[in-house]
């Protein structure tokens, strides 16, 4: 049985406001072979999204003159829950990319980390509902009409999805709706997604977001015939690490989750856990695959 991929990138994304290392930044973990084509994990620590941006483009340009396919996992949702595009009245058959192109529009992310997380989610909320509802979360004194430190209300039948699909069945995630706090995985894919967008653009068909572009079902060599690198979300939590003796646990975190991915490879059965779960309704999975997205490993 042939892996599917021969290098694994694991991204810890952070959504910070100034430039910053250790805890709490950005790290990427890489799993590769070697001169000596053993397998062998590098992490790196960019101060800033910017640099990260940069650092994986190279990365990935390595890879692809080795000959590597890579998968990539970010760890933060590539998607917004169902209903998302339509309720901001974005056009195109795709609601994943119409969704990608606008928070892309929307979003300011500067060289040094300084960015406009709090004022996109404010705008949003406006242009949805016109208060500070669904987005949530600031430090005080980004406080608006629009948008509030605390959450404002629970959601109703009548109102978009607090979590997708997916998120339901990963125990203790976070909803996007939050941009701030501890786990504000909404303020890491604002600021992620239209990273990754760049990251797509720039290298076409020859990479594929997971489950958007290739379906959320089993992938096989075969289908991967001419791709450099798989997209994905990925959640390290549901990869128990355990941190060396002074190590960062958001590095421990990204080799752990790559580690993860590259044994269920060696076994074959990683192309199997780019499918839903067994028993998922097929209006999850068509939504999932149009919209929401889905999380790399997720059981049901």
């Amino acid at each position: 049985m042939s892996r599917l991929f021969s290098a694994y990138v694991i991204v810890d994304w952070s959504a910070a406001a100034k430039p910053n290392t250790g805890a709490d930044s950005v790290w990427i973990g890489v799993l590769k072979r070697d001169v000596r084509f053993r397998m062998t994990f590098e992490s790196h620590n960019p101060a800033t999204r910017a640099a990260a941006e940069k650092l994986l483009a190279a990365i990935l340009d390595d890879l692809k003159k080795r000959g590597e396919r890579a998968l990539v996992g970010f760890d933060f949702p590539l998607g917004f829950p169902r209903g998302f595009a339509a309720a901001l009245n974005l056009a195109g058959d795709q609601p994943w990319a119409a969704v990608w192109t606008q928070i892309d529009k929307m979003v300011k992310d500067k060289p040094d980390n300084n960015n406009n997380r709090f004022g996109v989610g404010s705008e949003i909320n406006r242009r949805l509902t016109g208060g500070p509802f669904p987005f949530w979360g600031c430090p005080p004194k980004d406080t608006l009409t629009t948008l509030q430190p605390k959450r404002s209300r629970e959601h109703g039948p009548d109102d978009l999805p607090e979590y997708r699909h997916a998120e339901v069945l990963a125990k203790g995630s976070s909803p996007i709706w939050k941009l701030y706090y501890n786990g504000s995985v909404g303020g890491q894919a604002l600021l992620g997604i239209p990273a990754v967008r760049r990251l797509k653009l720039a290298r076409g068909e020859a990479v594929k977001v997971w489950p958007f572009e290739t379906g959320l079902k089993p992938l096989t060599a075969a289908e991967l015939d001419g791709v450099e690198a798989v997209v994905c979300e990925v959640y390290p939590s549901l990869h128990k690490a355990q941190p060396a003796p002074g190590e960062v646990k958001d590095l421990a975190q990204v080799r752990t989750t790559a580690e993860a991915f590259a044994r269920l490879d060696e076994a074959g059965k990683l192309g199997l856990q780019f499918a839903a779960p067994k028993g998922t309704p097929e209006a999850t999975v068509t939504e999932a695959e149009r919209e929401e997205g889905w999380v790399l490993g997720v059981a049901g």
